[in-house]
């Protein structure tokens, strides 16, 4: 199984102008605990993650790498870690059609890891990651974290193969208990 995250707003704090300096980057609860579990159960994780704050200049690529780094290393305190990091900084889906809600990186990601969509699962706080992984084919998980609330509340069709948690560490033991196959809704 391939696990992807959205960044801003499931893996850490969001923020309204973006995370743009160290001192923005705040892992949210229960995270890095979280995903030490996939790591303990082989499951390779990536994060999937427009940064149009960098195509816009309000960070450098240097900055951004930095802010990565820093995510890293607070993983790290908790035997966690990204196996893999999918950065967008385009500012509009075309030419390129990476930018989410298009699906080229988490097609990226799945070619990267040799993996097929019924096998992958996004995991994201607003529509453009439930979009993304409709069009790559893969399972979605909305956490309601971040944007996640509002993406709830504003959801205009009843999808049954959306499954919703409350943060991150609900979805992945979800997961971990639950065979895709198996869990009613995927």
């Amino acid at each position: 199984m391939l696990v992807l995250l959205d960044r801003d707003g499931v893996i850490n704090k969001d923020l309204p102008n973006s995370v743009t300096s160290l001192d923005d980057f705040q892992l949210l609860p229960g995270v890095g605990r979280s995903i030490a579990c996939l790591n303990k159960a082989k499951i390779k994780v990536a994060v999937v993650t427009n940064q149009a704050c960098v195509g816009r200049g309000d960070l450098s690529a240097e900055g951004l790498e930095s802010i990565h780094q820093k995510m890293q290393q607070l993983l790290k305190k908790d035997n966690a870690y990204i196996d893999k990091i999918y950065v967008c900084t385009d500012t509009k889906i075309l030419p390129n059609n990476r930018r989410k809600p298009a699906p080229g990186m988490i097609l990226e990601a799945m070619q990267d890891f040799n993996t097929i969509p019924r096998n992958t699962v996004m995991i994201g706080d607003a529509d453009r990651d439930l979009e993304a992984a409709t069009a790559a084919g893969c399972h979605k998980i909305l956490v309601l974290t971040g944007k996640g609330k509002l993406t709830y509340d504003t959801i205009k069709s009843n999808d049954c193969s959306l499954i919703v948690h409350k943060n991150l560490p609900s979805a992945i033991d979800f997961l971990l208990t639950t065979p895709l196959e198996n869990s009613g809704r995927l």
